[in-house]
């Protein structure tokens, strides 16, 4: 064996994760029924992100079924320490973190993994929740000036995000979660979701594998992570992640940018060639720089890595050896 094969063979034997190829992947399947039809898949996809039925059977309904497997194993350990307590029965949620670059189809993977996880019999409950919610509201991110580092760590409110999960995690009735709004990019004043002891609960937003900056008081934090009892990184090149926030860009100049109430509006009279660069100068100035910063370095504390193709299929999976 040469030197380069003897290389490859010492990365593959002390990476933490198993690594499987699309067909691989899609033979642990096994016998999950498809209990999604093409007319829900285009009620959950996002735009601009062309998930199909074939890569909900290859890909998501194998996640689903190991899911499945462990929320069941979770649930049966909650038991066992229960009993070793001698508390109360209770519910603890089991809760799945999504992470993952804008534009890279985060919202389609937990809202397609809500679906799927939702039909299992022991986990009917299924609960959603983004993080942009948590984003400070744009008046003080303009007063502060950080509208420039909108989605970056410190545009978030870390402490209600934490206090969010612990609730939740603690198994408290009626947690509720601020809302966002993508037409006028703010968080709306007011509205909140209600998570009331759900089953599973699915986080996804962009930094949530972030670890938390040391107190200045050196008071030790929780990282957002450690809440999740599983974690799944979306990861694709930066290349086709450009090339799709375009086109995305460019769909939403066409439609929602022309409701009079978009925080984008401005970009929706400009002419092609001017809002093709406006959107070049968002992704490169925000959102790459943010992947790069932050969001990349976080991958390898994921539990589950989905890597896309450039025509957003998910070519690899990785698994975090147990």
């Amino acid at each position: 064996m040469d030197e380069r094969a003897a290389a490859g063979a010492a990365e593959v034997l002390l990476s933490p994760y198993h690594r499987f190829s699309r067909a691989e992947w899609a033979a642990l399947r096994a016998d999950t029924p498809l209990t999604l039809t093409i007319d829900d898949l285009t009620r959950l996809r996002s735009l601009n992100d062309p998930i199909s039925l074939e890569e909900v059977v290859a890909i998501y309904l194998p996640l689903s079924r190991l899911l499945a497997l462990y929320v069941a194993a979770t649930q049966g350990l909650y038991k066992a320490t229960q009993r070793f307590l001698g508390a109360d029965g209770g519910k603890t949620p089991y809760i799945i973190g999504i992470a993952g670059s804008v534009s890279v189809g985060k919202s389609t993977l937990a809202r397609v993994m809500q679906a799927l996880l939702s039909r299992w019999p022991n986990t009917p409950k299924v609960d959603l929740v983004t993080t942009d919610g948590f984003l400070h509201p744009n008046a003080m991110l303009e007063s502060e000036g950080l509208m420039q580092k909108k989605g970056f760590p410190e545009s978030y409110d870390g402490t209600a995000l934490l206090r969010f999960l612990s609730d939740v995690k603690a198994g408290r009735r009626h947690v509720e979660a601020p809302v966002y709004s993508h037409l006028t990019y703010d968080v709306v004043p007011g509205e909140a979701i209600v998570v009331d002891r759900p089953d599973i609960l699915i986080v996804e937003g962009l930094n949530v594998l972030l670890p938390n900056r040391p107190a200045k008081d050196g008071r030790g934090l929780p990282f957002v992570s450690d809440f999740f009892d599983f974690s799944i990184y979306l990861h694709a090149a930066e290349s086709d992640l450009e090339r799709w926030f375009l086109g995305r860009f460019m769909r939403l100049r066409e439609t929602s940018f022309r409701d009079p109430q978009s925080y984008f509006r401005k970009y929706a009279d400009l002419s092609g060639a001017e809002a093709e660069a406006a959107a070049r100068g968002i992704w490169t100035r925000i959102n790459l720089a943010n992947l790069r910063e932050n969001l990349l370095p976080t991958r390898a504390r994921a539990s589950l890595v989905l890597t896309k193709g450039s025509s957003h299929r998910i070519e690899e999976v990785e698994l975090r050896k147990l």
